[in-house]
């Protein structure tokens, strides 16, 4: 007989191995969301035309894979849980919103333009010192943050630590960006 099964159960002590005790990887980063729908149709509409992600595989008549710029995925969407599948009331746990990273402000701001093109509403936009967001929900309810990053050397700091805020992000200076010449252009004027 197996002495494991036969014996008392015994506490183990537990030594955390050095990888336990160390930072994960810098180069890892969320690969994808997987968001259970209850209107494929509907979630399309939301994620390829008011966002703008291109289709990269349907997954027979309930899933379809989405993404930016040539990737396998960004966003799964599926409806295995049933077409109609209601939504999960309000005050529980689960996902408070999927994060989308935005380039640089100028993309930001056509995103924002696309959500206003598409009468998409928002629920609020902010600065967070390190980032600039524009938060809303899916057709679903799922949470939506669309962000851009500022450079590092931009995020305030108070005594050498990180001290992200929470401000209301002026929503016509972020328009104000679709009206300057792309950078590019710029420059290339300034060369000629």
């Amino acid at each position: 007989m197996n002495r494991i099964l036969d014996s008392e159960p015994q506490e183990i002590e537990r030594q955390p191995s050095i990888l336990a005790r160390t930072s994960i990887h810098p180069g890892v980063r969320i690969g994808h969301i997987h968001l259970t729908v209850s209107n494929l149709d509907r979630a399309l509409e939301f994620y390829r035309d008011a966002l703008g992600f291109e289709i990269t595989q349907r997954y027979g008549d309930n899933a379809v894979f989405l993404s930016a710029g040539g990737y396998h995925h960004h966003i799964g969407l599926n409806t295995w849980a049933g077409e109609g599948a209601s939504q999960p009331p309000p005050g529980r746990t689960g996902l408070y919103h999927a994060a989308i990273l935005y380039p640089n402000r100028r993309e930001l701001a056509r995103a924002f333009q696309r959500l206003f093109d598409h009468g998409i509403p928002i629920e609020g936009a902010s600065d967070h010192g390190v980032s600039e967001a524009i938060y809303l929900r899916d057709p679903d309810g799922n949470g939506i943050e669309l962000y851009r990053d500022r450079p590092p050397e931009e995020w305030p700091r108070e005594g050498g630590q990180l001290r992200m805020t929470t401000r209301p992000l002026n929503l016509d200076s972020l328009l104000a960006e679709l009206h300057d010449p792309a950078p590019e252009t710029a420059v290339a004027a300034k060369e000629i």
